[in-house]
Parts: C-alpha cells; sequence; structure tokens
C-alpha cells in the first residue's frame, strides 16, 4: 500500500509570504535585477519594463524621494527595513504598500536587495490579527490552551497561567491534564482525543478542573474545543478556550439548592418530617453532615418562650458515606450543648456561626466539648438558627469531612436562607400539630371515654380519625344503660370536618343522651334529633357562619334499644349505612332496614324496626368511613365488612381489630367510627313477672310476691323497700290507670322493680302537706331508690326503679 505523504502548506496568515507578495531584487546601486508575477499583478510594470532600471527613477514619485532616500539610508545601515512607502503604479496612480527589504550578499562581496511589497490594506488587517493573537496569549482573561496531535501541552495564555498559578513556560511539554487530579485529568484528556478523532467541536462543555497541588480548592471550567488544520489538512492540534466560571458554577448551585428546597421542605405539615426534609436537602449537596434539633416545646406543637436555650431533641440527622455514621445523637434524642459551642450561641443569641476551619484541638478546648462533631475527620462547621415570627425555634448544624474546601462566607448565606425557609415550614407545622392536638384534645372529651358498665351486651369499640383530611371528622358512637337492663347503641356521623364538625357531634352526643334518658323508641330520638340539627343550622345560617360551598349542619345516625330479657333489638337509622348482623353460627349479613332521611332535612318520617336476635349474636354497627373509602365502593366495602365478621374470634377485642385491619387503610382518608356488641340474655330464673288485677288487695299481693321472689333469690334485706315500692306502684295504677297491672322483678347488676299499665298519663312527683291523706307514693319511692323514672310504649307505660343489690339506701 502506498503510504500518503503531505507537504506542509504555506500560512495564509503572512501577508509577506512569497506566495502573496510583491518581490523585487534590487543591487547596491538600486537598479532593479529581479521582477516578480506579482509585482506585476499589483503595480502593472512588466519585467521587461522595469529589469535593468533604477527602481527610484521607476517606481517613486519625485515627491517621494526624500522619504525613500531617508529609508535607503536607513536600510543600509541595518541592513533589513520595513515600513510604509507609496509607489507609482504603471497608469500613474499611487499606491500604498508595505515593504520589507533585506540584505542580501553574493559571493560574499557583491550585495543585492530582496524586496517585498503588500498592499497597506493587507497589512494592516495582518497586524491587526497579530495583535488578536498576541491578546489572547498575552492579555485576555480567557484561557487558552494549545494541544498537540501527541496529546502534549504546546502553549498556554497567561490567563492559564493566573487560573493554575503555574508559569506558562511550564506547560510546554506536558501531557494533557498532567496537573490536574486523575479524575479530572480523565476526562480532559478523553475531550480532546475525541475532537482530534471526530473534528467535531465541543462548545461550552463543563469540566472540573482540581488540581494536584491544590486539591482542597474546587475549580469548574467552560472548555470550549476545536481542531487546528493547516491548508493541505494536516491536523496540528487541538486549541481550547477555559473560562473559569468556579463562582458561576457555586452560585448555580446554590440556586439549584434554593429550588430543590422549595419543592422537598414542607410537603408536610409535620414538625419532625420537615426537620428531617431540611436534613436531607444539605446532604451532600452543601455539607457532608447535617443535623437539625428543636427544642422540646416545639416537637410537641407547644410556642417556645423567648430567649429559651434547651433543651433541644434531635428530630432530623444526615450523612454522607458508608463509613460515616452521621452525628451521634440518633433522632428522637436529647442533646444537651455545651455553653460555649456554635450551636448554643445560636440558640441563645439568634445568631448563626461559622467556622471555616476547625484546627485538631478545637473540640478538646474549654466550652466546646458539647459541640457533638459527627467524627473526627470535620474540619469545616456552620450552625444556623431556625427562627420565625421572631422565635428561635431550634438549631441547624452543618459539617464537612470528606469535602476538603472549608465552608465559605457564601454558604452561610445559603444555609441561612433555607434554614428560614425551613423554620417558616416547622413553625407552620408546629401551629398545625398545636391546632390538630387542641382539636383531638376536644373530640376525645366528647367522645366517650369508657364502655359503662351493663349487662345487655359485650362491647368493643374503634375510632380510627383521618390522617390525610385536614380537620377533625364528626364520627362518634355511644353505648347507653337504659332502664330494664336495656341498652341503647348509637353510631352517628356529622356532615364536614374541623372544629365545628366537632362541636355538632358533641352537641348531638349530648342531645341522644338527653333523648335516651326519656326511654323513647329509636324512630323518635331520631325524629327528636332532626329538629335539633335544623334549629342548630337555622343559628348558624343567622350568624352567618356557613362556609361557602358547604351543608350548615347535616348528620346520619343509627340508634338501637337491645333488650337481654326479650331478646328484641330496635333499631331505627337517618341516612346511616346498615348494620350487620352475625348470627352465634357466624353466618354475617346487612340488616335490611328502612334508610330514613339523614338528619337535617325536616319533615320526613324515621322508621323503627324490631328484631329478635340469638344470643350471642354479632351486631356492628360503624360510619361510612369503614365502607365507603373513596378507593373502595361503598358494596364491595361491605361485603369485604361481612367477610371480615364472619369469622368471629373468641375474644371480641380480636375480631374488631380483624375488621380494621381487613378494611381500614394505614392512612385513612375519613374518620372512622366502630362499634361491635356481641348480644347476651339474662337467665330467665332472674327474671319474675306477674299480671295483677285492678283491685285494692293487688297491692297486698304485690308485697306478698315480691317478699317470695326476694326470698329466693337471697335479696332477704331488700325486701321491705322493694314490698313498699311494688305496693305503692301498683297502688298509683288501681287510682288512676284503670286497668291491669304487670308487675316485674329483674335481677342484674341492680334489682330493677317495674310495674306497667295501659294508661299514657304521667306520674307527678309533688310534696304533700300535712294535712293531705294521701300523695307521697312517689316521693317515697324516689327517696327509697338509687334511680327512678317512667318509660312509654304503644301500649301503655312502666314506672320503674333500681336498687343497689349491696343495700338499701339511706
Amino acid at each position: 500500500m502506498q503510504k500518503r505523504t503531505s507537504e506542509p502548506g504555506a500560512s495564509h496568515d503572512d501577508p509577506f509570504a512569497p506566495h502573496l507578495a510583491a518581490l523585487a531584487v534590487l543591487d547596491d546601486a538600486g537598479t532593479v535585477v529581479g521582477w516578480s508575477r506579482r509585482a506585476e499583478e499589483l503595480l502593472g510594470h512588466p519585467a521587461t519594463a522595469v529589469i535593468g532600471r533604477p527602481a527610484c527613477q521607476v517606481l517613486v514619485d519625485p515627491r517621494d524621494l526624500p522619504g525613500v532616500r531617508e529609508a535607503v539610508a536607513g536600510c543600509r545601515r541595518a541592513g533589513c527595513w520595513s515600513g510604509m512607502l507609496t509607489v507609482r503604479h504603471r497608469d500613474g496612480r499611487l499606491v500604498e504598500l508595505g515593504i520589507r527589504a533585506q540584505a542580501l550578499t553574493r559571493d560574499g562581496r557583491a550585495r543585492e536587495w530582496l524586496l517585498a511589497g503588500v498592499l497597506a490594506a493587507d497589512v494592516l488587517e495582518w497586524q491587526r490579527d497579530s495583535a488578536v493573537l498576541d491578546g489572547l496569549y498575552r492579555r485576555c482573561p480567557i484561557g487558552l490552551v494549545v494541544h498537540g496531535p501527541d496529546l502534549r501541552i504546546l502553549r498556554v495564555n497567561r490567563a492559564i497561567e493566573r487560573f493554575t498559578g503555574v508559569p506558562a513556560a511550564e506547560f510546554v511539554g506536558l501531557p494533557t491534564g498532567h496537573m490536574l487530579l486523575p479524575d479530572d485529568a480523565r476526562s480532559a484528556v478523553d475531550r480532546v482525543r475525541h475532537v482530534i478523532d471526530t473534528g467535531r467541536p465541543l462548545i461550552y462543555s463543563e469540566q472540573f478542573a482540581r488540581l494536584e497541588r491544590d486539591p482542597a480548592r474546587e475549580r469548574v471550567a467552560m472548555v470550549s474545543s476545536f481542531r487546528m488544520q493547516d491548508p493541505s489538512g494536516r491536523i496540528l492540534g487541538v486549541a481550547e478556550m477555559i473560562e473559569d466560571i468556579t463562582e458561576r458554577h457555586r452560585a448555580q448551585r446554590r440556586l439549584a439548592l434554593l429550588d430543590q428546597a422549595g419543592s422537598r421542605i414542607g410537603t408536610t405539615l409535620d414538625v419532625a418530617e420537615t426537620a428531617r426534609e431540611l436534613a436531607e436537602v444539605m446532604v451532600p449537596h452543601l455539607a457532608d453532615h447535617a443535623s437539625v434539633d428543636l427544642l422540646q416545646p416545639v416537637t410537641r406543637g407547644e410556642e417556645p418562650a423567648r430567649a429559651l436555650a434547651g433543651p433541644v431533641v434531635r428530630v432530623g440527622a444526615c450523612g454522607v458515606g458508608a463509613q460515616q455514621p452521621g452525628p451521634p445523637h440518633p433522632q428522637g434524642e436529647h442533646v444537651e450543648f455545651g455553653s460555649g459551642t456554635p450551636q448554643a450561641t445560636c440558640l441563645a443569641e439568634g445568631r448563626p456561626v461559622l467556622e471555616p476551619v476547625l484546627p485538631p484541638d478545637w473540640f478538646s478546648r474549654e466550652g466546646r466539648e458539647g459541640a457533638h462533631a459527627p467524627d473526627l475527620g470535620v474540619h469545616s462547621l456552620i450552625a444556623v438558627p431556625l427562627a420565625a415570627r421572631g422565635l428561635v425555634l431550634g438549631v441547624m448544624t452543618l459539617w464537612r469531612s470528606r469535602r476538603p474546601d472549608p465552608f465559605e462566607p457564601d454558604d452561610l448565606t445559603l444555609a441561612q436562607e433555607l434554614a428560614s425557609r425551613a423554620a417558616v415550614a416547622v413553625d407552620n407545622a408546629r401551629r398545625f400539630t398545636q391546632q390538630q392536638q387542641a382539636a383531638f384534645t376536644l373530640q376525645s372529651s366528647l367522645l366517650p371515654r369508657a364502655v359503662p358498665d351493663q349487662s345487655a351486651v359485650e362491647v368493643a369499640l374503634r375510632y380510627l380519625p383521618a390522617s390525610a383530611a385536614p380537620g377533625l371528622g364528626g364520627d362518634w358512637f355511644d353505648v347507653i344503660p337504659l332502664s330494664g337492663a336495656r341498652v341503647a347503641l348509637v353510631v352517628g356521623d356529622v356532615v364536614g370536618r374541623g372544629i365545628h364538625a366537632a362541636a355538632t357531634m358533641g352537641r348531638l352526643r349530648t342531645a341522644v343522651h338527653t333523648l335516651a334518658s326519656l326511654d323513647l323508641e329509636p324512630d323518635e330520638v331520631l325524629s327528636r334529633l332532626d329538629d335539633l340539627v335544623g334549629l342548630l343550622a337555622a343559628e348558624q345560617e343567622a350568624a352567618g357562619e356557613r362556609p361557602v360551598g358547604e351543608q350548615v349542619v347535616g348528620a346520619t345516625c343509627l340508634y338501637a334499644v337491645y333488650d337481654p330479657v326479650s331478646r328484641l333489638c330496635s333499631m331505627a337509622r337517618a341516612g346511616h349505612p346498615p348494620p350487620v348482623v352475625t348470627a352465634p353460627g357466624g353466618q354475617a349479613a346487612p340488616l335490611d332496614l328502612p334508610a330514613g332521611p339523614p338528619l337535617g332535612l325536616g319533615g320526613l318520617p324515621f322508621e323503627a324496626q324490631e328484631t329478635e336476635l340469638a344470643e350471642g349474636s354479632l351486631l356492628c354497627l360503624y360510619t361510612n368511613g369503614l365502607v365507603g373509602e373513596r378507593h373502595i365502593d361503598a358494596d364491595i366495602g361491605l361485603t369485604r365488612l361481612c367477610a371480615a365478621l364472619g369469622r368471629p374470634a373468641e375474644a371480641l377485642e380480636r375480631t374488631c381489630q380483624a375488621v380494621v385491619d381487613s378494611l381500614v387503610p394505614s392512612r385513612p382518608t375519613d374518620d372512622v367510627a366502630l362499634l361491635l356488641a356481641r348480644t347476651r340474655m339474662l337467665p330467665p330464673d332472674d327474671v319474675a313477672s306477674w299480671k295483677l288485677p285492678p283491685e285494692p288487695a293487688s297491692a297486698a299481693l304485690a308485697r306478698e310476691l315480691t317478699s317470695a321472689k326476694l326470698t329466693e333469690w337471697g335479696l332477704e334485706h331488700l325486701a321491705f323497700t322493694t314490698e313498699l315500692i311494688a305496693s305503692e306502684l301498683v297502688t298509683n295504677v288501681y287510682r288512676y290507670a284503670g286497668g291491669p297491672a304487670t308487675l316485674r322483678l329483674i335481677r342484674e347488676r341492680s334489682l330493677v322493680c317495674e310495674v306497667s299499665d295501659t294508661s299514657h298519663t304521667s306520674p307527678h312527683l309533688r310534696r304533700a302537706r300535712s294535712t293531705d291523706e294521701g300523695g307521697r307514693g312517689l316521693f317515697l319511692v324516689a327517696q327509697l331508690t338509687e334511680r327512678w323514672g317512667t318509660r312509654y310504649s304503644r301500649e301503655g307505660k312502666t314506672v320503674w326503679t333500681e336498687q343497689p343489690l349491696t343495700g338499701t339506701l339511706t
């Protein structure tokens, strides 16, 4: 194969190059002895008209002779000359040329002169180009490096000398990237080789340029590279324009960190999470280790006192590198800072502290023992207070151990800006936590704290507040003991969220208790509640408190009354999800109960339904948050609820938790109230009932029957008072009701004595005068019993009393 060779081409830059300049040769007397084709083209004189004639006669205007003679004299003295002369064209016009003259010696005796001439405009352009080239190497603030094809440096300019601190002459002949750290050197070599191989320039590529002689100082350069070739295409090397953009790069990095912090800090209204987000943003972009410590009141959502300097809790910490353990205190632990530490200064004085260079003995000095360095390699520190609304909430500490460069004042400014933004987010989270705690305190005070003692059902309760929705819900439940060993089970849900919903829930719950004490039927209770919700709505509308786009007041409710004697459960609901009943065998199904309108619509009736429940049946009352999650269809949720209830455990609490685990997500979007009740039945031996005729002798018969039954039950100590109570109540039936009386005794947690009749007249307690012959019956009953009251039914009324089993009232 024939080897391809290339010859050096003539330079296009120098206008005095032989192929560009007009050439003439003069003997020592000034006679033209040589004339080039370019000279003929430039001045119009053919060689035959010029050679052999004196140059001054042919080419010089008489007016310019003094200047020419002066130039000739200088040329003879120095052996060379260059400058501007005016030369006459063949057509008579004058042409200004740049002239170079050089003496030539032939045989050591005769002397001749070689003249090269170029148009003055071309000379001026070349001089400007030369000045630009000289400026690039001597005065340009942008660095210039010329690499040879063998990847060795041919020349650098003064800017590179200033950038590196190394004299320009020392670069010549060094391999490309010789003075850089290995990683940066590899990048530089790869870039130059790529440009040589492909010929494609690289424009504005960033290059880390950390020097081996100063590795702690971070340098970043903007590099533009292009390949150099001669006119024949021969590759001469690569030229690179290098601009020091270290400060610009740091500024961009800081702006990027600020932008990142804006999207990452304060994503939740949680104090600890916000602190952790701040620490994670700082590492590794600004620091190798970061810790965020907040005052104890702040972590609890409380407002810290002014000038409070501790103690603090570490709520956020982050570090880089597997071998770096991070700050010594794990998150959640208490931290005590020494009085002379930067952190203590930040907390006490509210000002930042910058320690750019920490000497080896810095942590052992007096007052610095409590600074808590994350590792022994720490060499630079920043401590910044977290302050918002004039209050110091905590302190953020930044450390550098792996990065060799120390913190700078600009880093402190950036840390202050980030800390200021984070402090506002922390304060917002603290205030939200404070409001939530106040609201939850209100709500928990309105919900039942313990299940009251009663014999009718075994109960398990769960209340799960929504974690994703703002504010509080109005869900509630209740277990209310009623007369005759019965129990009322209630579940309700107020429309909306927030303090108003919780307050409305409290008012409705109080109203339910009041209505339950009247022993009203479930449908009657809901009707009264409906009236109350309407009144609340009217009050709220009149006061102008209606939130935009929201219903004033609305609620749903399910009210059930279970009787352990008859095993009958009477229920009514107002727009509430239906209850689910699980038979003792495990078959679970929703109860077909008339829905009824939600509370607050007004004027629409409610319907109660009575269902007989076997002993050991499981009754499930709940709010729609259990089955109506946004991502779950309500029917699907109800099916899942029945499936969970179809596997009841012996322990009711385990069944309740299984339902929660099966249906409630880890972060529910709505409040959940769940009430499970396992029905019980009073043994027949603990209940005695007699029907008495409406005649005067019934009172004596009631006393006799009561005495015998109490003796059978071993409650002889209650016989006297109970006989008196039964006698008075039966006598009232005979006197005022006019029909038969039913006497019933129930032995459970207390002794219940009930007398029922077919009249709806209401008995009244009054104080008889000393002259009255009667009117003291109910007064005596009230004095002899612990509780007493009247309940009404469709068939009539029942007057009931309760006495403790342990003894008589005094």
